[in-house]
């Protein structure tokens, strides 16, 4: 019964009591008895342990929507409210470039962003074009966006990590007129970029001769030199329901997709973050996350832009150097993702984790087990895990530290966020529906659960693509790059958990019938087609795939058998990082991986 049910029978029973006569004092009692009888004490529990959950859920919930709702009326844009932000205080940091030491105040952002948004209204890339951002994580990747923003163009924010076929696809398949590209990424785009074709515009950002360049390129800085720092005159008109750029995701299949993020959203991705873990405008937030993902660029740099605070941006995650880091900037507010504490907690004690003014962490992926750990070694008053994704349509969070949870359900309340979980096939992942062809409500989901009061926990993804080295790995594009370096042959690949490691490693299951794979050979045969994050760390080499009758490969026998050579009769082969090729799993090393010295 749903727990308001109890409490809907004890007014009805009331109600027909005092219908039929009965006693004030009587039918109370008896209203009560019932209550507490049906499960009503349920009903009490839930309502004393989540009430005050719930409540700043609904504050934090009609804050944000009342602010959006304003906006649109006014038709505000993301770049509009970062100028008022701008106006506010023109002299603070705004960005500041961790390797660099360099300080981006508010009004020198502006000015760029400014300078650039006249740049593409001279060169044709206003309102409605799309231009791909190429370029590792720096306070110029804001500039960019936010300048092409100004000039009611859309900017595709491509991974750094693109290589190949995936970036060619990456580009065209926005559409992009135009590329600005980092000097540090000229090389991968070299490779490229007679695939891109002669129309495509290309400009480079950043020192020379850290590579080679594509042809035709122009350097951008002395372009933005010459440019106007001052707004456009007429702007693009945008509002919130306008589409501000493009986020990759690897999706489940093929190669990566791009997600459409609206003004809109942006607004309520950062704002949700600010008002739910009770960020304050000194506070100082320091992100090693990719620019390219929601993450660092909504939830960390969204603040910047939104509520005037000061980001520190580091182009890598070192765990060497993170604390430090946050002492020298005097950090209140870290991002991070799963494996990022573990490799954390993984270090030698040093001072700087202990003499750091953080209090908030915010991300998603910490597991249970590491919690409190993380939190009392590193002095972390307040620990803010979430869950969404660039492409769904809705997102929860953690607003009261319960240990493990990435957001909950109301349910008491469940319609004021009306987030539900459905059940799936756990082979196929396919939607099971009822007899109305409707999605079934179950506890259990395919990347959460949710326990009695609401709380909801993340866990591994499964299917078609899995988490490794905090990057979401499509298994398609793995197997089609394997599959056309061995002639087509038949390729499975799925995740597998290795003892003591976030996320789960690739493994792939090769059909090789005439043993002719050459595994030592395959490793560096690999490395130009796919990023490091995404390169199997397990190989298995098999006669034959399963399929169904459709001709779809089927892992599930795969994945349960695992990497253990005890229980998988064919050759196995893991990956040595220090040779950086692909050795025999024997007995020893499998013990070794169980033991967690795996070396990952």
């Amino acid at each position: 019964m749903h727990p308001a049910g109890p409490l809907a029978l004890s007014l009805g029973s009331l109600g027909l009591l005092r219908l039929l006569g009965a006693p004030w004092g009587w039918s109370a009692a008896a209203a009560l008895g019932l209550g507490l009888g049906t499960g009503g004490w349920r009903l009490l529990r839930i309502l004393v342990k989540t009430a005050p959950r719930d409540l700043f859920g609904l504050y934090v919930l009609l804050r944000v929507r009342l602010q959006l709702s304003r906006h649109r009326r006014r038709c505000r844009s993301v770049p509009a409210l970062f100028a008022a932000v701008a106006r506010r205080a023109p002299a603070k940091a705004a960005l500041v470039d961790a390797a660099s030491g360099a300080v981006w105040t508010f009004s020198h952002l502006d000015r760029v962003s400014n300078a650039l948004a006249h740049l593409c209204r001279d060169r044709g890339l206003g309102a409605g074009a799309v231009v791909a951002v190429f370029m590792e994580s720096r306070p110029e990747f804001v500039a960019l966006w936010l300048g092409l923003a100004k000039a009611g163009a859309e900017a595709a924010l491509l991974s750094s990590h693109l290589r190949r076929e995936g970036l060619v696809h990456g580009i065209t398949c926005a559409g992009a007129k135009a590329v600005v590209f980092g000097t540090e990424l000229g090389a991968a785009l070299s490779e490229v970029s007679s695939a891109l074709g002669p129309g495509l515009q290309k400009f480079s950002w950043g020192p020379p001769g850290l590579g080679p360049i594509p042809e035709g390129s122009q350097a951008l800085e002395p372009l933005l030199e010459g440019a106007p720092k001052t707004p456009l005159q007429d702007g693009p008109g945008k509002g919130m329901d306008d589409r501000l750029f493009y986020i990759y995701t690897s999706g489940t299949t093929g190669l990566p997709k791009a997600a459409i993020v609206v003004h809109s959203r942006y607004f309520r991705i950062a704002a949700f973050g600010y008002f739910a873990f009770r960020m304050r405008p000194d506070d100082v937030i320091y992100t090693c996350l990719p620019l390219y993902h929601s993450a660092g660029n909504i939830i960390g740099v969204g603040q910047c832009l939104l509520h005037g605070l000061t980001v520190v941006i580091r182009r890598k995650f070192s765990a060497s150097r993170f604390w430090d880091d946050c002492v020298k900037y005097r950090c209140t507010v870290v991002q991070y993702i799963g494996e990022l504490c573990r490799y954390l907690l993984a270090q030698p004690r040093s001072p700087a984790e202990r003499r750091h003014r953080v209090r908030l962490a915010v991300g998603n992926g910490l597991r249970a087990p590491l919690w409190d750990p993380f939190r009392e070694r590193f002095g972390i008053a307040r620990i803010g895990e979430f869950y969404g994704a660039t492409e769904c349509n809705c997102s929860v969070a953690n607003l009261d530290g319960k240990v493990g949870a990435c957001g909950f359900n109301s349910r008491l309340l469940p319609n004021v966020y009306p987030v539900r979980l459905l059940r799936v096939r756990p082979d196929s992942l396919e939607l099971l529906r009822d007899s109305r062809g409707l999605g079934i409500p179950c506890a259990p989901g395919d990347v959460l659960v949710m326990d009695d009061l609401g709380y909801l926990y993340f866990v591994d993804r499964v299917g078609d693509s899995f988490r490794w080295r905090g990057e979401n790995v499509s298994s398609t594009e793995v197997e089609a790059a394997l599959s056309r370096l061995l002639g087509q042959a038949d390729v499975a690949v799925y995740g597998v958990e290795i003892p003591g490691v976030e996320g789960r490693a690739g493994m792939a299951a090769i059909a090789d019938p005439g043993a002719r794979v050459d595994v030592p050979a395959l490793y560096p045969a690999l490395c130009p087609l796919l990023p490091p994050y995404a390169r199997p760390v397990f190989i298995r080499l098999t006669a034959q795939l399963d399929s169904t009758c459709t001709f779809k490969l089927q892992k599930t026998r795969l994945r349960g058998e695992g990497w253990d050579p005890r229980v998988v009769p064919e050759p196995l082969f893991v990956l040595d990082p220090q040779k950086g090729r692909y050795v025999p799993l024997d007995g020893e090393m499998h013990q070794r991986l169980c033991s967690g010295k795996s070396g990952f």
